[in-house]
């Protein structure tokens, strides 16, 4: 951190004084000074040459669906870990807090047509063809760029990181404006495992974090160049990638059965899709007829769903039943598991992997949900079927005669995982910032008109 000796001043107004290389900002104004000093108005300023101030990173991202949360906070404690105060890290809906209709709604509009899901689907593919989704941004931009600069200049970031598909091209058109575009590092991490949207493609960008060879390939026919693609894997929380407590340790703190097999039924952050009816068949098809004794163990985790949880912990069960609202350590709970059941969402299937958890998905929502269905079931780290009595036949199976399969499944679920991508990516970004030699306070000011960079 930088150290300053400031001697009283003669004047009211206070002087700034910055290094930037050999140079230092005082006000508005800057002048070569070889001893580390500068003055002004009587008022001197020493700073510590050399001295790395703290570097900021401002990671864009929106609630609609978890996982760009997820990710975004991956990556911000993967840096804290790595890095310590050496960065901070600031994670932002840019769009909610400084924008209008229809940016700063959409997290409501998408929860609305993933419940609808035909409105998803139509409203992603429509979107797909680069004239329409460029003229949509393009008449977006016209709007609310301002209001995006305004944004970027409270936090003055040396490293933006996008991890949404909306929020690279109106960021990256305001760095062009002001004439940073080869000042502020910029890149994007994409949050879709296997199936995504070309708005995440954007030439402009430092570097591309993709998490499978399949989106490498689609960023490549994108017009990105293979020196800004990178193939790292989905950023996890770091808790995921630490060493944890052995399976049987687990059950122990989790107060599980210690020999029951154990399968986790997951619904999401907001308890969606079938859980209720798949619980009931695992119930039925997870109690051997004939000794009246359960052969395997449900841990159930509702999310937000209060009215599914109630509803669960009231049925008379006769395996043992765990019935869980939200949860912040899911990498203990997958640790004491044997399978899950949950619907293509990325970071769960992302997370299943690296416990070696098999997988058997039961939905997905079209357009960036739908390739996850082949990356798992293709691989070998598990099955796809819409059916909750299918679902429960299955865990019955794998739990009595078929525990090979189930083995088979568990090592090729860790082979297809990636722990350390967070860390990688951090590390990558680490290295691009320093390639740029000494970072300084942007010089960030207000534009008049974005009319002749929006393209």
């Amino acid at each position: 951190m930088a150290m300053s000796l400031v001697s009283p001043r003669k004047s009211i107004a206070g002087t700034v004084c910055q290094k930037v290389g050999g140079y230092y900002y005082i006000g508005g104004s800057h002048r070569r000074c070889s001893d580390g000093c500068a003055e002004e108005d009587g008022t001197m300023e020493l700073m510590q040459i050399g001295a790395e101030r703290t570097k900021t990173v401002l990671i864009l991202m929106s609630d609609t669906g978890g996982g760009h949360r997820a990710s975004a906070e991956a990556i911000r404690d993967a840096f804290q870990l790595e890095f310590g105060e050496e960065y901070r890290i600031i994670v932002k809906d840019v769009w909610k807090e400084y924008t209008g209709w229809p940016l700063n709604d959409m997290e409501r509009s998408y929860k609305f047509m993933v419940k609808h899901v035909q409105l998803w689907k139509v409203a992603f593919h429509s979107t797909s063809p680069r004239w329409i989704h460029s003229a949509y941004l393009a008449a977006i931009a016209a709007y609310y760029a301002k209001e995006v600069e305004a944004g970027l200049m409270e936090y003055k970031p040396d490293i933006i990181i996008s991890v949404h598909p909306l929020m690279q091209h109106i960021p990256l058109w305001v760095l062009k404006w002001q004439g940073l575009q080869k000042k502020v590092v910029f890149v994007t991490v994409i949050t879709d495992l296997n199936t995504c949207h070309p708005t995440w493609f954007h030439p402009g960008v430092n570097r591309c974090y993709c998490p499978s060879e399949e989106v490498a390939k689609r960023a490549l026919l994108d017009g990105l160049e293979e020196s800004q693609v990178r193939v790292f894997g989905l950023p996890i929380r770091p808790s995921f990638c630490r060493a944890v407590l052995s399976k049987n340790e687990l059950r122990v703190e989790l107060e599980m059965d210690p020999h029951l097999p154990a399968v986790l039924l997951m619904g999401g952050g907001e308890g969606m899709g079938p859980v209720k009816k798949t619980a009931l068949a695992l119930g039925e098809s997870l109690l051997d007829e004939e000794s009246g004794k359960p052969m395997g163990q449900l841990i159930i985790i509702c999310g937000r769903n209060k009215i599914l949880s109630s509803a669960l912990e009231a049925i008379k069960w006769k395996i043992p039943v765990k019935v869980k609202g939200f949860q912040t350590q899911m990498e203990k709970w997958m640790g004491a598991c044997d399978c899950i059941i949950t619907k293509a969402g990325p970071g769960t299937i992302a997370e299943a992997l690296i416990r070696g958890l098999p997988i058997i998905l039961n939905d997905f929502i079209p357009g960036q949900e739908k390739g996850n269905v082949p990356y798992v079931v293709d691989n070998g780290a598990g099955v796809f079927t819409r059916s909750s009595k299918e679902t429960a036949r299955i865990v019955a199976e794998w739990f009595s005669n078929k525990t090979e399969e189930l083995k088979r499944m568990s090592t090729n679920a860790r082979k297809l995982a990636q722990p350390d991508a967070v860390f990688d990516i951090v590390k990558d970004i680490h290295e691009i910032a320093g390639q740029r030699g000494p970072l300084a306070n942007m010089p960030y000011t207000l534009t008049s008109s974005f009319t002749s960079i929006i393209y």
